[in-house]
C-alpha cells in the first residue's frame, strides 16, 4: 500500500459512502488514493466491479418536499454530491421516489471518479489499518481480514445483522391481465399485481411453511427492521403485510370496477429501458427454488421470469456509539474515519451521507484545522449524531427520520404533521446553508 504524502489522503473502499468521501475530499484539494478489492476480489453480493453498485433496492428515497430522505438529499446537493448527481443522471420512474438504473448509476459514479485529476485508484486488497490518516467505508461486507484487523485495532465493538435484497422479474412476463400500472400518488411508475382474499391466504399459508436458505436458527430479531425478509414479516401475522410491502390503500383495481383490492404486490422499473421490474418490500431468504414457487402464486407472476432471486447476506457494522466522535472518527484513533453503512445508519443515501460528513472532517484534520461537527438541527448532522451517542447497549441500524430531532416548544404547539415537518425542513437548510458558508471553500 503506498504511503500517503502530506497533501494526500486515503480512502478505502469505493462503495456509496467511500466514493462520496474520495470525492468531497478531491473537491477539497486533496489528492485522494482510493482503494477498492472488486473486481480482483469480490463479496456475495456483488456482481461488478463498478463503484457504488446497488445490492439491494434501486431506489434512493423519496423525493418529496417534506419527507426525511427529501430533506437529507437537498443538505447532500449543497456539498456537490457525486452520489446524487449519478442518480439524477440515471433516474428511472418511480413516482415520488428516486429510483435508478443500476449500471447506469454505478458507471456514472465510476467515470466521474477516474477522471477526476485528483483520484488515484487502486484495485487490491487492504488487510491491515494503515498508520497514515485514513477513511474507511468499506460497508457491511468488509474483507474478513480487514474486518480482523479493524476488530483488533477498536476491540470486541464488532456486531452482525442478516441483510436481504429482493427479487428481479423481467417485465415482459408479468401477465398483464392480472396487473395494472397506477401508484398512490396517481403516477403510471408501479406495476401492480393485485390478490383476492382466497389468493393471498393460499400465497401466505405457502410463504410462512417456505423453506429458506437458512434454518431457523437464527432469530427475526437479528435483522434490521428496514430491511425484514417477507417471509419473516409474514410470521408476525396473516394481516402484518398487508399493513407493509402489501397494503392496498390507495390502489383502485381495474379489474374489479374500480374497488380497492385485498392485497398488492408492487413492481418497480429497474433500469432504464424497463425491461427489469423489482418486488417492492419483497426482500428474501427463501431458496431460489421456493421463490420460483411461492411468489408464482401471485398470479400475475405466475409464469414470471426471474432474471435475480432475492439473497441473503451477512452484514456488519460498528458499535459506533462506543467508538466514534461525532465527526466519524474514532476515539481510540483521532486520525482513523469510518463512513458509511458500517457506522449503523441504514439507507443508500445515509450512507453516502455520512461519506460528507467523514470526509468533511478528515479534511479539517489535514489541513491543521479543528474539525467543524454538523449541526443537529439538520438530518445529517442527527444522523451522525444519533449514530454517536445513542446507548451503545442498544444501538441498532437508523435511516433519515424526523424522529431524530428534538422539538422545540414553538414546533410542539403544531398538530399539524405537515406543518411541523415543513417548519423542520426549513430550520435544517437554513442552518445547513450557514454551516457550508463556514467551511473552508472547496476546490473547483
Amino acid at each position: 500500500m503506498k504511503k500517503s504524502r502530506p497533501n494526500e489522503a486515503m480512502v478505502i473502499g469505493a462503495g456509496l459512502a467511500g466514493s462520496e468521501a474520495a470525492w468531497q475530499l478531491a473537491q477539497r484539494g486533496w489528492v485522494v488514493h482510493l482503494y477498492e478489492m472488486r473486481p480482483d476480489v469480490m463479496t456475495p453480493a456483488h456482481v461488478t466491479g463498478q463503484f457504488a453498485e446497488l445490492v439491494c433496492s434501486n431506489s434512493l428515497g423519496s423525493i418529496q418536499g417534506t419527507a426525511p430522505a427529501a430533506l437529507l438529499k437537498d443538505e447532500m446537493r449543497l456539498f456537490d454530491s457525486l452520489i446524487l448527481q449519478a442518480g439524477q443522471a440515471a433516474q428511472v420512474p418511480a413516482g415520488s421516489a428516486l429510483a435508478v438504473d443500476r449500471e447506469v448509476f454505478s458507471q456514472r459514479v465510476t467515470e466521474r471518479l477516474q477522471g477526476h485529476p485528483r483520484i488515484v485508484i487502486h484495485h487490491e486488497v487492504v488487510t491491515d489499518i494503515p498508520s497514515q490518516p485514513c477513511l474507511i467505508a468499506t460497508g457491511p461486507l468488509t474483507h474478513e481480514a480487514l474486518s480482523g484487523a479493524i476488530q483488533e485495532t477498536l476491540g470486541d465493538s464488532m456486531l452482525s445483522f442478516f441483510d436481504a435484497a429482493a427479487p428481479i422479474v423481467l417485465t415482459d412476463t408479468v401477465d398483464m391481465e392480472h396487473a395494472f400500472w397506477g401508484s398512490r400518488e396517481g403516477s403510471e411508475d408501479y406495476l401492480n399485481c393485485p390478490l383476492t382474499k382466497a389468493e393471498y391466504e393460499v400465497f401466505y399459508d405457502a410463504l410462512i411453511h417456505a423453506e429458506q436458505h437458512l434454518g431457523h436458527d437464527f432469530e427475526s430479531s437479528t435483522f434490521f427492521e428496514g430491511c425484514l425478509p417477507i417471509e419473516e414479516l409474514a410470521r408476525r401475522g396473516p394481516k402484518t403485510p398487508l399493513y407493509g410491502p402489501m397494503k392496498p390503500i390507495g390502489l383502485e383495481n381495474p379489474f374489479e370496477g374500480g374497488r380497492r383490492p385485498y392485497a398488492i404486490v408492487q413492481l418497480r422499473q429497474d433500469n432504464a429501458v424497463g425491461s427489469l421490474m423489482s418486488l417492492v418490500g419483497f426482500q428474501t431468504n427463501l431458496r431460489w427454488g421456493e421463490q420460483k414457487r411461492v411468489f408464482g402464486l401471485i398470479p400475475a407472476l405466475a409464469n414470471a421470469e426471474f432474471v435475480r432471486y432475492g439473497v441473503m447476506h451477512r452484514n456488519t457494522y460498528l458499535k459506533s456509539p462506543a467508538l466514534l466522535r461525532p465527526t466519524l472518527n474514532t476515539k481510540r484513533r483521532e486520525d482513523l474515519w469510518f463512513a458509511g453503512q458500517m457506522t449503523g445508519v441504514e439507507g443508500y443515501v445515509e450512507s453516502a451521507a455520512m461519506g460528507i460528513v467523514a470526509a468533511v472532517g478528515m479534511s479539517a484534520y489535514l489541513e491543521g484545522r479543528e474539525m467543524p461537527v454538523f449541526p443537529r438541527e439538520t438530518m445529517m448532522g442527527a444522523l451522525a449524531y444519533y449514530i454517536t451517542h445513542t446507548d451503545p447497549a442498544h444501538f441498532q441500524p437508523m435511516n433519515a427520520n424526523f424522529g431524530l430531532f428534538e422539538l422545540p416548544p414553538e414546533v410542539q404547539g403544531l398538530r399539524d404533521k405537515k406543518a411541523r415537518r415543513q417548519w423542520l425542513r426549513n430550520r435544517a437548510m437554513a442552518r445547513m446553508e450557514e454551516f457550508v458558508r463556514q467551511l473552508e471553500p472547496v476546490h473547483e
